[in-house]
Parts: C-alpha cells; structure tokens; sequence
C-alpha cells in the first residue's frame, strides 16, 4: 500500500501540524517537536494579558481535560475511583453485553438482602441527624421517623445507598478497561423507586466505555511500509534562498508613482476587481463572488498567486483606466464549482506604483542579512537557514505521510466518551489560537464554549477526529509491540522544561498531566523513528 502526501510550502510550516494541534508545551529539545501525539499540547504557553488569560483559562477548562490517562485504562471509571468497595451481605449478579462502540452494558441485579442492609443503614443515619421532640438521637421508633422523615424521602436515600455501594462491585468486572468519565446509569431513578419499592430488590442498567482494540487490517504490515511523499517545489533551499533574497532587496525599496505609462512586470498595482458569468441567456448572469475584490493589491512578480494569465490580461492598464477581459476558470483551479466556468472580469486600476531599489551589491548586505559583507555571505547563510527549512517541512511530510498510512491500517471501534474528548481537546486549541489573535470580550467567549459551539464543531471535524483517535492509538501499539523504550531522563528533563515554560507564562498547569503529555510525545517520536528506520520512502518532487 502506498500513500502519497504534499509536503508544506516552505513559509507556511504550521499548515502541516495538521491534527496534531497541542495543548500543553513541550520543549523544542525534541527532534521531532512538532509531533503531539496525543493531542492535549498546547503550542506555546500563549502569553495573554493576566485578567484576560484568567477568563480565558475559565472557559476552556471545561472544553479541555486529559485524554491519556483515560485511554490508558483505569482500574475503575471516575465515577467509582478512589470510592472503597464496601462489603455487602450478598453477592450482586452483574451480566456484561457487548455493544458498539467499545461500549459494554453492565446489567446489575441487588438481591433483596442487600437492599434490606442499605435501608437499615439509611434509617440509623437518619435518627443520628433528626432531632425529634421527647425522642434522644438514635432512639427513635422507626414508625415515628418515617411519620417525621416521610417514607418516599428514606426509600430515594435507600436507592441511592444501594447504588452507591453496589456499582463499585458491578465496575469491578471491567477493571483495567474502563475509560474514565464514561460511566452513565441508563435505568431512570424512578424505574428503581417503583422496582424496590414492590420488591425489596433492584436491578439497574450501566453503560460504560472500555479502551478499543486496535486491530491491524495487515498483523505486521506496518513494519515494512511504502511511502512516496511529494515536496512542493518551493521548499528547495536553492530557489527558496533565491526568493527569500529578492523578497529581502524589493523590503529595502520605496513605492513611487507611475504617471507616464501602463502596468508592466515588476509594478505593484491596487485594483477593484469583479467578474460574473457569460450566459447566452443575459438574464442568468450571475455573479463570481470569489472573484470579487475591492482595493486588491497585486505585485506583478507574484503572478503565480493569482489566476493564469490574469497579468497577460491586464498589462499596460493606466491608473484610473478600466479593462474587461472574458476568462475560462482552468479545469484544475482549487474551486470545483468554478472549474471550466466562463467569465467577464473588469479590473479597475485605482493606483500604480513602482519600486526605486537599491542596487543589488555588496553595500547593502548588512540590510539583507545583519552581519554580513557580501552578497556571497548573505546567500550562505540565507541557503543554510532554507536548507534546514526544507528539511523540516520533509521531515514533517514524511512524518505526516506514515501516519495517514497508519490511519489505514487499522481497524478501531471507537468509544463515543474517547471521540468526545478528543474533539475538546482540538476545540479547545482553536479557541486558544482565536483569542491569540483576537481578543474576546467575556460574551463572545461563552458563545464560543457553549455546547451548541462544541457540538457543531464535533459534527462538522468528525472525520478527522476519528483519523486522529486512529493515529494516536496505532502508534501507541507499536510502542509497547516493539518493546520501544525512552530514558529516564529524557522523560524528566522535558517535564523540568515544560514546567518551567508554564511557570514563564505564569500559567495553571497539572504537573501529573504534563508528564503524561511529555511521555506520549516521547512514545510517538520514538515509534516514528522506529518506523521511518524500517519504512520503503520515496520522495516525488513536484
């Protein structure tokens, strides 16, 4: 099987972090350090002024709660964790179905002697608290509680002693396998009322999540994998270093004026652009919204940005002059529903500049590159800055390659708690990143984490919280299949460095749940070695 996978333009290396969006900081010591593998790392500690990092923290803590810890199964869901198993006069009858979903219906049976021992602990609880004319705490007559108390008051207590000592012994048959959080008792309050009540015993239904199987469409087909990863052209460190130096010399120019002639390569021009369809018909014309601009500035030397042949189409326009050109979309432009369209763009030239640069020699190569005397210095160290560029956008290709083959190759039963969780996490993340850039107000904020948000979120990014959950969970595999292993140290210097990151930033942080972000991230970078070591790559460049 082989994938092929587009590496990232050189300029633009965060486009290939794809779903691997963080939570907490990890240090950049790692060799690979923009892999999260688990998703709950956040890029950087986002530094946000005090008042508004607090009411951000508060509306995202929510969203955002570890999802390691929970697919490494614990010995009992939250909802029995920490709570002491009580010893009950009677065994309890628990029957395990199987569901969807990595889900398991745990169907629970309290004989009535247990019933009988939760109400009498019920009732002496109740005489310890009430306090009762003539009558000394603890004795009291039963009769004359119940009459004080009232009987439907003492049997909800009972229901939910009766649950609270019993469902630790029922979540005891999926020890070790149950995700923590996803424990819901199906059968309605009132269905147990009314069942003890005429009976004296209960019986209730538990839904919980257990940690799915990986299972691999091929036992060992990830050892020997076929990769062709593409590499745009762009991030070649020769004709990366070349533009990065013509970008440099035009940032050292000034704009001026053209008055005496028309558009011609190298201008920088500001347009009004429109377009709508050609139809024999004049009465369906319509529009080309995405054509439409107002006050576009257009550099000539970056044609390649815009559609093919659109600087063919205008050139030698005045300012103030207006052209109009028919226009068929190309049957391979990004829009498919713009694909073969015909239509009749006008473009309006509102100014025309021109750039007066300096001359391209060895006075000005401090300018280009601090530190430098020469234009053949200042290309030795722009080449060696691209050239490390290019292979970190091959590395993240490459990386970002295996592990959508990984997706492919197994098949997992997802809990619908575990795809939850992980959609928060990468939630969340986004509303980091949107008040990094925005600053929220309060309002906007709740409307963002409100449940409706989240839901629609879930919904419309299912696909790829799936793929995620499935990438996450085969590289785990591999981890403990092939026996990998990290150093101690590795593990503590990294938490001593995230730590210290949270601590720069003057941000909460769980130092417990840092170190399990640190040692899934170690997991992955080394079964990503692992795998590239043992992987058939090819790279196709485009």
């Amino acid at each position: 099987m082989e994938v092929c996978v587009n590496s990232t333009k050189l300029l633009n290396l965060n486009q290939n972090t794809r779903l691997f969006v963080p939570r907490y900081s990890i240090s950049h010591s790692f060799k690979n350090p923009i892999l999260q593998f688990n998703n709950n790392v956040q890029k950087r500690p986002l530094n946000y002024p005090l008042n508004q990092r607090s009411c951000f923290s508060r509306q995202i803590r929510s969203l955002q709660r570890p999802i390691s810890s929970r697919i490494k199964a614990s010995p009992a869901s939250s909802g029995t964790s920490g709570a002491e198993t009580d010893k009950l006069p009677a065994d309890i009858m628990v029957t395990e179905t199987q569901e969807p979903n990595s889900r398991v219906r745990l169907s629970v049976e309290v004989p009535a002697a247990v019933g009988e021992d939760c109400y009498k602990r019920v009732l002496k609880e109740f005489m310890k608290q009430a306090k009762i004319p003539g009558f000394r705490p603890g004795k009291i007559p039963e009769s004359v509680l119940l009459n004080y108390v009232g009987e439907e008051s003492v049997q909800k207590a009972t229901v939910e002693s009766i649950l609270k000592r019993t469902l630790p012994h029922a979540m005891s048959t999926v020890t070790g396998r149950a995700l923590r959080d996803s424990v819901r008792i199906i059968t309605k309050f009132s269905d147990m009322e009314k069942s003890y009540s005429s009976l004296s015993s209960l019986s209730y239904d538990v839904i919980v999540d257990v940690a799915p199987e990986v299972k691999w469409i091929s036992e060992n087909g990830y050892k020997s994998m076929k990769i062709v990863v593409e590499i745009d052209h762009d991030i070649e460190a020769e004709k990366a270093c070349e533009q990065e130096i013509k970008r440099r010399h035009k940032s050292l120019g000034t704009l001026k004026i053209v008055t005496d002639r028309g558009l011609q390569v190298g201008d920088l021009a500001v347009l009004d652009i429109s377009a709508t369809t050609i139809e024999q018909d004049e009465s369906n014309v319509q529009k080309v919204p995405a054509a439409e601009s107002k006050g576009f500035q257009f550099d000539t030397e970056d044609d390649d940005k815009v559609l093919p042949g659109f600087l063919d189409s205008i050139i030698g326009i005045r300012q103030g002059e207006t052209k109009s050109f028919p226009y068929v979309f190309p049957e391979t432009w990004q829009q498919e529903n713009l694909r073969g369209v015909e239509a009749q763009f006008t473009v309006e030239c509102k100014e025309l500049f021109y750039r007066d640069l300096p001359e391209l020699n060895d006075s000005i190569a401090d300018k280009l590159f601090p530190g430098c005397t020469d234009l053949n210095q200042v290309k030795e160290s722009l080449l060696q800055k691209c050239q490390e560029m290019e292979q970190a956008a091959k590395d993240q290709a490459t990386d970002n390659a295996i592990l959508d083959q990984l997706c492919k190759m197994v098949e997992i039963d997802i809990p619908q708690s575990l795809f939850e969780e992980q959609g928060r996490q990468l939630y969340g993340a986004r509303l980091l990143e949107i008040q990094a850039n925005v600053k929220l107000n309060e309002q906007q904020l709740a409307t963002l984490s409100s449940p409706k948000a989240v839901n629609e979120f879930l919904e419309n990014q299912r696909e790829n919280i799936i793929n995620l959950i499935k990438q996450n969970l085969a590289v785990g595999d591999i981890f403990k299949r092939e026996n990998l292993q990290f150093s101690t140290d590795e593990l503590v210097k990294e938490v001593q460095n995230s730590v210290a990151e949270f601590k720069r930033h003057k941000q909460e942080y769980d130092e417990e749940r840092v170190r399990e972000q640190v040692q899934d991230v170690l997991e992955g970078a080394k079964v990503l070695e692992w795998l590239k070591e043992h992987a058939d790559i090819q790279y196709v460049t485009r």
